[in-house]
């Protein structure tokens, strides 16, 4: 069965359990923008919206342990949490607590000592290398994080919606072994691309951009094979890729860009997506390119190849876009049609992302970047729903389940 159906029998949510008193480990997902030369944490948005499910849960009489990651081993931003606690505080306007401890002993007298309402941060749990292996949650359930730290608790809530593609042990590991539930971010994530996946209002639009070619393909294949979409529209790097696809010479900026990224090699895919599904899926019949002054000039794709880089969707692309998006019911964005941080180039996310709230009806945007756009054109607060998730907004898209949400369902059945 599709993840996507009759969600809430599927699986639990917070309401579904008695908490006062009880021990609640939560996972979140309050990976954060990190300074490279301060190490200080410059964007709080994920910690902001974790709140929310925290304090509920205190407020319910719940003693709430906290588990997260920032970073990954080896990169700048592999910092410990003290930080994200510290905002956390600020933000519920009440002291957490903190320990430099996963799941040692330090880690566990501090969950002992907890009282109804408290809020105990542990460290950064990627500190400990068995955390990031993929594995089954069988296997997780034998690491010692989990027969540590398990024997103390009573429920875990799953909150990390942006990780719930990643089979690790924090995020499948404690489904296998306590009663388990969807935190409020987790439960709205999954109604909202639910709504698209299943039952959505037609015509249903996908608008594919950004930079990732290999997600576009697939995306572009299991929403129009499973008969999801009805139209998919290309744009930013993928509108390029489809250019290709169709035969069209780029121009060496452009045609490089491809290369260097390795995008190059999923071309004969795109080429058989336009052979099979043909009109359903849009390609840019015009793009815009940065000339070296800076200035933005229009070129229809029977004048290509291009000497300058392509940065945008040309005035005509955005304007047909627009008209399909406007007379839309449904509509997922992920990715920008462009560089639109830079002036004159944000055209053709701007009209976008205002025909799909023009269109009035229900509207998803996914990914880092579609989301700073948003914010960016100030937008945000009129599109529908803005997923938290990235690569899981795109894996739910693709295979309609996440390891972390068949974690939650198999726990539900117990």
């Amino acid at each position: 069965m599709n993840a996507a159906v009759t969600l809430e029998e599927t699986y639990l949510t917070i309401a579904d359990f008695k908490l006062s008193g009880k021990s609640v480990l939560v996972r979140v997902d309050v990976n954060s923008p990190v300074d490279p030369e301060t190490l200080k944490v410059i964007d709080d948005s994920r910690i902001r919206e974790h709140a929310e499910t925290l304090k509920r849960l205190s407020e319910a009489g719940a003693k709430v342990v906290v588990l997260a990651h920032q970073g990954r081993s080896g990169d700048p931003d592999f910092i410990p949490m003290r930080q994200h606690v510290e905002i956390l505080s600020r933000i519920l306007g009440r002291p957490v607590k903190y320990v430099n401890d996963t799941f040692g002993e330090e880690a566990q007298k501090a969950v002992k000592a907890l009282d109804n309402g408290d809020i105990l941060f542990l460290e950064n749990v990627r500190f400990w290398a068995g955390e990031a292996k993929d594995k089954p949650g069988v296997e997780h359930a034998e690491s010692p994080l989990v027969k540590n730290l398990a024997p103390l608790l009573d429920i875990f809530v799953n909150d990390a919606f942006a990780a719930a593609h990643r089979s690790h042990a924090s995020m499948v590991g404690f489904a296998e072994v306590l009663p388990s539930a969807a935190g409020l971010i987790m439960e709205r994530e999954l109604k909202a691309l639910g709504k698209v996946l299943e039952g959505a209002e037609r015509p249903c639009v996908y608008v594919l951009g950004g930079a990732k070619a290999d997600d576009a393909v697939d995306v572009t294949n299991a929403v129009l094979g499973k008969g999801i979409a009805d139209t998919v529209l290309t744009c930013g790097v993928i509108g390029q890729l489809f250019l290709c696809a169709k035969g069209f010479d780029l121009g060496v900026p452009n045609s490089a860009y491809l290369k260097n990224k390795g995008y190059d090699k999923f071309i004969p895919a795109a080429t058989e997506l336009i052979r099979e599904y043909g009109l359903k899926i849009k390609i840019p019949v015009d793009v815009a390119v940065r000339k070296p002054s800076g200035v933005r000039e229009e070129i229809p794709v029977e004048r290509l190849p291009a000497a300058d880089p392509i940065q945008d969707l040309g005035l005509e692309t955005a304007r047909q876009y627009g008209d399909i998006l406007r007379a839309a019911k449904t509509i997922v964005v992920n990715g920008p049609a462009g560089v639109y941080e830079e002036k004159g180039f944000e055209v053709g996310t701007r009209e976008i992302l205002e025909a799909s709230i023009a269109s009035g009806g229900f509207t998803v945007i996914g990914g880092g970047h579609t989301v700073a756009a948003a914010r960016e054109l100030n937008v945000a607060d009129k599109i529908g729903y803005m997923s938290t998730g990235g690569g899981a907004f795109i894996e739910y898209l693709i295979k309609g389940t996440l390891p972390a949400v068949e974690a939650l369902k198999k726990a539900a059945k117990r």
